[in-house]
């Protein structure tokens, strides 16, 4: 069985997150297996307050959570004030190393720009942040034209349905 943190945080994107969490939730059932223990974790242990106020308990803190195999970090508007919280870049910089994938959404992208993960790689966001991006991580080829990029060890993603794209293609 493989873990999966998925981190979320204030105005993370409802889909970003619960898209992924239930594609590796699900996978496996209809054989009566569970090959991921997938589980969302935080800063904090506080409710969180995802897009358009959806509250949300985090399972674990970043302190307290099981070493993950698989780290996914979604996107939202939330993204861009986590992009400069050291706390979190921090916790990712240590985590993804540990981590067999570390897959992300849209704007997560963002995050792993600030941890250093996408230097030497390929890489898309969501439309929108796609400037941010190119700014965020000059080392980093970033392409608009791609909705999921498999750099073997990082996926990323460029928004809502291709993060569930990415999600089974991590699972298969």
């Amino acid at each position: 069985m493989r873990n999966v943190a998925i981190l979320i945080f204030d105005e993370v994107e409802v889909l970003d997150f619960c898209g992924p969490f239930e594609v590796f939730s699900v996978a496996g059932r209809q054989r009566n297996q569970t090959p991921f223990s997938v589980y969302t974790v935080a800063e904090e242990s506080r409710p969180v307050l995802a897009r358009n106020q959806l509250s949300v308990n985090p399972r674990y803190t970043i302190l307290d959570c099981s070493p993950p195999d698989i780290l996914v970090v979604p996107g939202g508007r939330g993204t861009r004030r986590e992009m400069n919280n050291s706390i979190i870049i921090d916790w990712i910089k240590a985590t993804a190393p540990r981590s067999e994938l570390v897959l992300s959404v849209c704007t997560g992208a963002l995050l792993l720009a600030k941890a250093g993960l996408l230097d030497g790689l390929r890489a898309t966001t969501h439309h929108g942040a796609l400037d941010l991006l190119r700014e965020v991580a000059p080392k980093t080829e970033v392409l608009d034209n791609q909705r999921v990029i498999d750099n073997g060890k990082v996926i990323v993603s460029a928004g809502v349905s291709s993060g569930i794209d990415a999600a089974f293609h991590a699972v298969s």
